[in-house]
């Protein structure tokens, strides 16, 4: 299939996007500015934006609409933050209404509604990637937050932090009361899964079943089908290595951990995450697509349980940071900032893909 590429706006090192009902976006970029995008590419700076740790893979993150959306005007923000105004930072997650008074975008009401637990010295593994639960899921209108491991790899294990954990609260921030881990103590009674490393992607397919994918550390990429209570088994296994070449047992040596149903080595640097369900591109509905920081490229994967698998790769030659479906069935991507650009560099594209038109 012929694809048609059309760049519709440039951004600093943008990180996330979401669409609002007339069309126009929200995209995060990771310095800390939220941007408003109308339909013909035109930005608008959001404005009363709060102060975000940015630095290393910190900084502002997810953006997603509350299913509500038309009604209460909410929208849920993830981003890193420090306490102590230095070094130890957590990633944490804010609602806040978003007003559009006289066509200039702010946000008021801003609510904490969740932090990591414990910040911990460092700039990696915030993960702090958002999904709410549709009507036809389990958990219908409940939030998803991954929260990475901070690179700290023993805390996925361990029920008195919630680092390495997929989270699940309600939209007011409140914990439900049938969580999994709910007799293991305070903290843990918000985790919905355990033993999870940096998760950059999460999405319910149509029949409402929740996906993930996560990094591995020296290769070993994985893409999971999340299961309420499972253990996906990092640091124990992993079918990468440590950075330091140091061995890790491979997923198929200790069978009582979740295992992926995709595994990549080499490793694609797997960002952003969107199961497709529009009618603009029919042959892929169903179809999972990943951003590659690593491959710099599109991955595109069926899902089907155990016999999930990658099954195209649209090569891109450069970091992919978000892959999102529009209103319209088209999909959009949005780059990563050029390794060596300046602070100030707007090279990072937003671009819409669209089937091109056949020659007569």
């Amino acid at each position: 299939m012929a694809i048609a590429a059309e760049t519709v706006a440039h951004f600093n090192q943008p990180w996330a996007m979401t669409f609002l009902p007339d069309g126009s976006m929200l995209v995060t970029e990771q310095r800390g500015q939220l941007v408003h995008v109308s339909r013909e590419g035109e930005k608008t700076d959001v404005a009363n934006m709060f102060e975000v740790a940015y630095g290393g893979q910190g900084g502002l993150g997810d953006v997603i609409l509350d299913p509500d959306f038309a009604d209460n005007r909410y929208i849920y923000l993830s981003y890193a933050e420090s306490l102590d105004g230095g070094a130890t930072r957590g990633a944490a997650v804010v609602r806040a209404r978003l007003a559009m008074d006289d066509g200039k975008p702010a946000l008021e009401d801003i609510t904490k509604l969740w932090h990591q637990q414990p910040y911990r010295v460092g700039k990696g593994h915030f993960s702090h990637r958002l999904a709410f639960a549709p009507a036809n899921a389990e958990h219908a209108g409940d939030l998803f937050i991954t929260s990475g491991d901070r690179q700290k790899q023993d805390p996925a294990q361990e029920m008195d932090n919630s680092l390495g954990k997929i989270i699940r609260i309600k939209p007011d921030g409140s914990i439900p009361s049938d969580n999994p881990f709910t007799d293991d103590g305070e903290i843990a009674r918000q985790f919905y899964t355990v033993g999870n490393r940096n998760m950059l992607g999460i999405a319910f397919a149509a029949d409402g079943t929740l996906w993930a994918h996560e990094m591995g550390p020296a290769h070993g990429d994985e893409l999971n089908k999340i299961e309420a209570g499972d253990n996906y088994g990092w640091p124990v296994v992993s079918n990468g290595d440590n950075y330091s070449g140091v061995p890790i047992p491979d997923h198929d040596t200790r069978p009582e951990f979740n295992a992926p149903e995709v595994s990549w080595t080499p490793s694609i640097g797997p960002a952003g995450f969107v199961i497709y369900n529009g009618d603009m591109f029919e042959d892929w509905q169903g179809d999972g697509f990943i951003g590659g920081l690593v491959a710099k490229a599109i991955v595109r994967v069926t899902l089907d349980g155990d016999n999930s698998k990658e099954v195209a790769r649209y090569g891109w030659g450069k970091r992919i940071r978000e892959v999102e479906q529009g209103p319209d069935g088209a999909l959009w991507v949005l780059e990563d900032k050029a390794k060596g650009a300046d602070d100030d560099s707007m090279d990072a594209r937003l671009i819409r893909l669209t089937p091109a038109k056949e020659e007569s």
